[in-house]
């Protein structure tokens, strides 16, 4: 079977979220499950992707790329990187900028790339069963696909999967664009459009013969629209071909037994585990300097998150006293919108002896945050699926969550009589609900003694997280039987 996936970003080469980390690791976990599989990606060549990479790629041929009224230069770059080969389609006119996206001609440039992405087929001649697209950015590929290229040999048969990462972002832009910019009409121009405007991501779920989220949850929340951002019409009439899979994350490179940023290493197996907890909690403390002179062991809550309406931050900045007033200390790391950060600062001004924020991207103070944090909080409004739960919960930070979308695919209450679950969950988006959990994972952790059931309840939920099975393997079968599906 032969399988590409077209993106937007993908690590090593750009990252601006998530969806660059799944494109660095589904590929590479296909492959490792069925050698015989012909997995490829292809995203843009961006300014910003790094010199070396750069050097290292080889010139395999050019096309010219129509879109509407235009034909625009396509050259064609590859790279070989741990078994998998990774296309890298070049216009200096839409792609030699600094950054990825926030452009006022996004929508032109990646209808460009998803065009391209199907005329570098006939320049490669790789032509794949499967054409996995993702987000609005490549959404619109699927389209083309059925409108242009259908009755050509080696597209005839083609299937199409679209993953939905985040339904929020949707490709919208003046309907002008569906014939003068995209060359579409007819019933494929009806597919384009939506509610007045072009929708990118409406077209790429009307043309695509599968269309998956990033967990179960999600894909049963955007039926609604509290969680469809106006798309809720479209997919419940699509509904026979959506479905939902949860992310994995890369267990090698988030290992807390090989990390060197973290000091010292620990293992779920070890004897003194909350002792190595402790001593990197320690060290984080002085790095943010929270550190006291008391020698009363205070739990440290950790959230790593953007700072937007999306991670529930109104939540936290809401119950932020309540929080507070406990024996805890925080940490918060991360940038996003100016209201978020400037509220965070007075909270810091208030309580700067048990609250940080560090409003920057730190990927190394990030490995030692996860590693030294007894809890992570992560009160979304809505979560796609999410990484940094799972993240936390692999380095033995204890998740509290609401229960949405992939955060209740993963995070199961924990429950004492049983000895069951890995975290502590709320379920509506309010202040007090989440300051509920908040203080069932406190008052979880405090305890008297080593023998006390609140130490061993503080052992068992940690290490329940600890081994959670969150392998890109596991998500791995479930896509390769999408994909056997429709093929």
């Amino acid at each position: 079977m032969k399988i590409l996936f077209a993106t937007s970003e993908c690590v090593p080469f750009v990252k601006t979220g998530g969806l660059a980390d799944v494109l660095g690791s589904l590929p590479k976990a296909l492959k490792q499950l069925d050698p015989t599989l012909d997995v490829r990606v292809v995203l843009p060549l961006y300014e910003d992707i790094p010199q070396k990479y750069r050097d290292a790629m080889r010139f395999i041929g050019s096309k010219y790329v129509p879109l509407g009224y235009k034909n625009n230069y396509c050259g064609v770059f590859a790279f070989d990187l741990e078994g998998i080969t990774y296309y890298f389609l070049d216009n200096e006119f839409f792609f030699k900028r600094g950054g990825l996206y926030g452009f006022f001609d996004d929508g032109e440039r990646f209808a460009f790339f998803s065009k391209a992405v199907l005329e570098s087929m006939q320049v490669t001649g790789f032509y794949p069963d499967v054409l996995h697209v993702n987000d609005w950015q490549t959404a619109i590929a699927p389209l083309f696909l059925d409108a242009f290229y259908r009755l050509t040999d080696g597209y005839k048969t083609m299937k199409t999967v679209l993953s939905v990462h985040n339904i929020e972002f949707q490709g919208r832009m003046d309907k002008y664009c569906i014939d003068h910019i995209f060359g579409l009409s007819g019933r494929f121009y009806s597919e384009a459009e939506y509610k007045g405007d072009t929708n990118m991501l409406k077209a790429g779920i009307e043309a695509s013969n599968k269309v998956i989220t990033v967990s179960p949850s999600y894909a049963e929340e955007i039926l609604y629209p509290y969680y469809s951002y106006g798309l809720e019409n479209i997919l419940n009439a699509r509904k026979f071909k959506l479905s939902g899979i949860v992310n994995g994350i890369d267990l090698e490179k988030n290992n807390p037994e090989n990390n060197k940023n973290i000091v010292p290493p620990f293992s779920v197996n070890d004897s003194d585990l909350e002792a190595k907890k402790k001593a990197n909690k320690d060290e984080v403390l002085k790095i943010l300097g929270l550190e006291t002179d008391t020698k009363k062991e205070v739990p440290l809550i950790a959230m790593i998150t953007r700072l937007t309406h999306q991670k529930g931050i109104d939540l936290f900045i809401a119950a932020h006293h309540e929080i507070l007033k406990q024996d805890v200390k925080i940490v918060v790391l991360g940038t996003g919108e100016w209201k978020y950060e400037s509220a965070l600062r007075e909270i810091e001004a208030t309580y700067p002896a048990k609250f940080k924020a560090v409003l920057s991207f730190q990927p190394n103070l990030s490995d030692k945050i996860y590693a030294g944090s007894d809890f992570f909080l992560m009160p979304s409004k809505f979560e796609p699926c999410g990484l940094s739960q799972m993240l936390a919960m692999r380095y033995g930070s204890v998740p509290i969550v609401r229960e949405t979308g992939g955060l209740k695919d993963t995070v199961v209450p924990y429950v004492s009589a049983t000895k069951e679950g890995n975290g502590f969950t709320f379920k509506t988006f309010d202040a007090y609900d989440m300051l509920d959990a908040v203080k069932r994972a406190v008052a979880n952790y405090v305890a008297v003694d080593k023998t006390s059931k609140s130490y061993l309840d503080r052992i068992t939920v940690r290490k329940n997280a600890m081994t959670a099975d969150f392998s890109w393997t596991k998500s791995a079968k479930k896509y390769l039987e999408e994909y056997k599906s429709i093929i």
